[in-house]
């Protein structure tokens, strides 16, 4: 880490320099322009040569609940993210090197994000969190073998690499980027937005079309003896958990047509993890050691028509055991269609559903729990089941708008609404909301 300490350094002073050069290259108007405040008069070129690239970008959304759920409601969420990319070998000589860091500074205008309203497995929006400015990943890489290798290694976050699908990821819902089986079952959520861990990430690449990932995170991002909320208790990022077990995660993926009129592209992956540690059993709470689940996914591109018009689907599915977990068995499935409207090349429909069903060893405690309560209204979890329509305004490349409609049925699995003392389940939600996305 001194390493990378020293790089930013020397970027920050490189970028004092650097800015008193001229522009090398015209700028782009602003409607064509990547990023909303350009090239920086030549600045962002000249550093981008020395190997320092710098990321802003910021996300808000009105999102709410406009029936069902918990209870009825509205929030602003904003999201800035800062992100700092550095190429070690331009920078310092040191080849193969590269490195990464990236902070977030989250926000609500009533502190709360959609998911307490609706009190749903899978979060309405994958940029909620509690408000806080916290440091997200941190990282050093490096490269052998003419990149066939690398291995990462610092506070680094699972979803960014694993578990993934691009297709699923122009959805807003949470459980279409870090799926609900692992969001429900691993520690606090596991090393996922917005709590990364520490760990170490091995990546090789025998062939073009085939890659295998390895890594092991810190198991509880939360870190020691956390007893409330796990973003409060590490709520700037900068706890370094070392607690929890270990999380072993490993996934092969395999690629086809990725090259230019090679044909429809496609990813497919399978998956897996272990976690080492204490795991309570869902229908008696005694602990139960360790804890593991699987997973495969598909993405593949079903039609395009030249550079522009083209429509992919998506499909993930998983499982988990049911006497430790409380998702025993998860799928999403989708769609997005890339310039449906002529003259919107760049515009994205998406679709998609997702699946989690509750563990039978959670369903036989709740019926424990009928026996015991005088109230036969006392609800038996199920399933959540999610259905998201969603769609992709590119006003410019650096600005996009994005409205947004989701159906939550059963939140939370078919519970208790907390917020109704008669002790009803919640009801199906129904949410809305727009996202603006803009990259300065």
């Amino acid at each position: 880490m001194k390493m990378l300490c020293r790089a930013l350094a020397t970027a920050s002073l490189l970028g004092a320099s650097v800015g008193a050069q001229p522009a090398i290259a015209e700028e782009k108007n602003l409607w064509e322009r990547d990023t909303l405040t350009g090239d920086w008069g030549g600045t962002r070129s000249e550093l981008a040569d020395q190997g320092i690239e710098i990321g802003l970008a910021y996300v808000g959304e009105a999102m709410g609940d406009v029936s069902g759920g918990m209870k009825r409601g509205w929030s602003y969420e904003g999201r800035a993210e800062l992100s700092l990319d550095l190429d070690l070998e331009k920078l310092l000589g040191w080849q193969g090197g590269t490195a990464h860091a990236s902070a977030f500074q989250i926000h609500h205008t009533n502190g709360l994000p959609t998911v307490d309203y609706t009190g749903s497995i899978g979060a309405p929006s994958n940029i909620e969190a509690r408000q806080t400015t916290r440091l997200f990943t941190l990282w050093v890489q490096q490269n052998f073998l003419d990149d066939a290798v690398s291995v990462r290694a610092g506070q680094l976050a699972a979803d960014d690499e694993f578990m993934t699908s691009d297709t699923a990821g122009n959805l807003i819902n949470g459980t279409f980027g870090w799926a609900g089986i692992a969001a429900a079952n691993q520690t606090n959520g596991g090393p996922a937005y917005p709590l990364a861990t520490p760990g170490i990430r091995v990546a090789v690449a025998p062939t073009k079309h085939l890659t295998m990932l390895g890594a092991v995170f810190s198991g509880d991002p939360a870190g020691k003896d956390c007893f409330d909320d796990a973003q409060l208790c590490n709520k700037h990022g900068t706890t370094f958990s070392t607690s929890g077990g270990a999380l072993w995660m490993g996934e092969v993926q395999y690629t086809i047509n990725q090259g230019e009129g090679e044909g429809l592209p496609g990813v497919y992956k399978v998956g897996g993890w272990y976690q080492t540690g204490k795991f309570a059993d869902q229908h008696y709470g005694f602990d139960r050691s360790g804890d593991h689940g699987v997973y495969a996914i598909a993405d593949q591109t079903v039609w395009q028509n030249g550079g522009s018009d083209a429509l992919s689907v998506f499909a993930r599915v998983g499982g988990a055991p049911s006497d430790r977990n409380l998702v025993s068995f998860y799928a999403d499935g989708g769609l997005a269609y890339r310039g449906l409207f002529p003259g919107r090349d760049q515009d994205i429909l998406a679709l998609g559903v997702a699946y989690a069903k509750i563990s039978e060893d959670a369903r036989d405690a709740d019926r424990d729990v009928q026996m015991l309560m005088p109230d036969p209204a006392y609800p038996l979890r199920d399933q959540e089941t999610i259905f998201e329509l969603s769609y992709t305004a590119a006003v410019t490349p650096w600005w996009s708008v994005q409205p947004d409609i989701q159906y939550i049925v059963h939140p939370g699995g078919n519970i208790p609404n907390p917020e109704d003392a008669t002790g009803a389940k919640i009801d199906n939600a129904l949410v809305v909301g727009i996202r603006t996305s803009l990259a300065f």
